[in-house]
């Protein structure tokens, strides 16, 4: 076990335990996630809780990027860093955050992209950039898209509920490694997390039914 996995233990068994507490946690499709080998995660975002949701329950270390701003906050950053996740320069051209990015799943590791690029106020899932997109095709490893429902609700105290719900992996290999490609793929991704997300709310109505899957 290396250090990184002690950490994501140790945090899924303390933070993950306090974060079940206070917004009670349901997962669909779990079993999709591969167990190993390089893996990029396409997430939508709401609430700065939905790091810490998709990481509770998955059963991978994941190696999220967050924006610069988050590094600099002493407590904050010293927390992050610790379980894998690396910096970007929002809005910028940032060679480093995509080198980065690359070698966590040339390494066999889990990347995690909140694809929209930011929090979505909305409380719907925006548009996909083309990061996701990008480090699949020019590493040629799958993409598992994934919705978070409830939390773009959730205040404190309110103990909203929050759901997450997992796609089958999906390869973009016959696509072509450039703007184009990224482009549809990043539509594809797009469609993916809509439809896992609409399903999220569907079960938010019936009142969470356990045994549900989620639509491919």
């Amino acid at each position: 076990m290396t250090s990184l996995d002690l950490t994501w233990a140790l945090g899924r068994a303390t933070l993950g335990s306090a974060l079940r507490f206070f917004a009670p946690l349901t997962s669909y499709g779990l079993e999709r996630v591969p167990r190993s080998g390089g893996l990029v995660l396409a997430l939508n975002h709401f609430h700065w809780l939905d790091p810490a949701a998709f990481g509770a329950v998955s059963p991978r270390p994941i190696h999220y990027m967050a924006k610069m701003e988050a590094h600099r906050t002493a407590a904050l950053g010293h927390l992050i860093r610790a379980f894998g996740t690396f910096s970007v320069r929002r809005g910028e051209s940032d060679r480093e955050a995509v080198r980065l990015m690359r070698q966590v799943v040339r390494d066999g590791n889990v990347l995690g992209l909140f694809a929209e690029g930011t929090r979505q106020r909305s409380g719907v899932p925006g548009e996909v950039r083309p990061g996701a997109a990008m480090v699949a095709l020019q590493e040629d490893v799958p993409v598992v898209p994934a919705a978070v429902h409830g939390s773009q609700f959730w205040r404190f105290g309110s103990f909203q509920p929050i759901s997450v719900a997992w796609g089958e992996p999906v390869r973009f290999s016959g696509l072509p490694r450039g703007s184009r490609g990224y482009r549809e793929a990043s539509g594809e991704l797009e469609r993916r997390i809509r439809t896992l997300w609409e399903f999220l709310v569907e079960m938010h109505r019936l009142g969470r039914p356990p045994a549900a899957a989620p639509p491919l």
